[in-house]
């Protein structure tokens, strides 16, 4: 969909400049400067870079706070308040802001935040926002998820400082310590030799409670996490595949109608033509 199909009432130069902003040309451009700040800033962290390249990092960084600057204020032009009808601009506006914050006030700190100016990425590629869009559109379901698996964290955690809170006061001495040590072995770091085996030296049969654990979180309740976003992603594929077939039926609607409307005339013709013959024949 094109911009003026999305706003049918810019016109003028301000929509010829809001399709200028939307060309390849201008996208691709801004992506290029996107990623090359991301590289510097990196490289802005190495002293020995710093001292290679002398205050040119820092002056790429201005320039680069300046290309931004003018892409916000084009896109305010020539947008208008429509600007603030997207969320990315939104996004971008957020992110330009924060790369102003002046490097000698009391919010210095927030200059490292700069960094986020990667960020600019998910907005800069079309298949990057679906992706984003997947993720939110599966947080209701991703909600549901997050409440069993804090049950299923709960009980274990529960039982497990009742069964080892005393031998092992270090890991399971309360709730919120079983809560952090079975967190690790969720994730299946260090958790045979670092946890389970010590405990099962002194409680042979703790297996039988660390292994339903790890299945019922690792394995079971994790998975439904790649579910939802396998499903929600594969929800807006054929969402967009949907619209795709609706505007193509559309113009081929508009086409036919177009055919037929001229089939229309042309047998008008052909009656008045005949009519015309039937008098000279007369």
């Amino acid at each position: 969909m094109t911009l003026q199909e999305r706003n049918p009432d810019i016109g003028g130069h301000r929509g010829r400049l809001a399709h200028w902003l939307e060309t390849p040309l201008v996208r691709y451009s801004i992506l290029a400067v996107i990623i090359v700040n991301a590289i510097t800033l990196g490289l802005g962290t190495s002293p020995r870079v710093q001292e290679l390249t002398g205050g040119l990092l820092p002056k790429f960084d201005n320039l680069v706070i300046g290309i931004f600057v003018c892409e916000m204020l084009v896109k305010l032009y020539a947008y208008g308040w429509r600007f603030f009808r997207s969320a990315w601009n939104l996004f971008d506006l957020t992110i330009v802001l924060v790369s102003l914050v002046p490097t000698s006030s009391s919010l210095s700190v927030l200059r490292g935040l700069r960094v986020i100016r990667v960020m600019r990425v998910l907005s800069a590629i079309p298949q990057m926002r679906d992706v984003i869009k997947a993720l939110l559109d599966a947080l209701p379901g991703m909600g549901a998820v997050v409440v069993l698996l804090a049950i299923v964290f709960y009980i274990f955690s529960v039982m497990a400082t009742i069964l080892y809170g005393g031998a092992f006061p270090q890991w399971f001495g309360t709730v919120g310590e079983s809560l952090y040590s079975l967190f690790q072995i969720m994730t299946l770091e260090s958790w045979s030799m670092g946890i389970v085996r010590p405990v099962m030296e002194q409680f042979p049969y703790a297996w039988a409670f660390f292994v339903p654990f790890i299945i019922c979180t690792a394995f079971a309740v994790l998975n439904l996490f790649i579910g939802l976003l396998v499903n929600t992603m594969q929800a807006a594929v054929e969402e967009a595949q949907d619209a795709e077939i609706e505007r193509i039926m559309g113009e081929v609607m508009t086409s036919n109608a177009r055919v037929v409307e001229q089939l229309a005339d042309m047998q008008a013709q052909l009656a008045e033509m005949r009519k015309l013959v039937q008098k000279e024949a007369q």
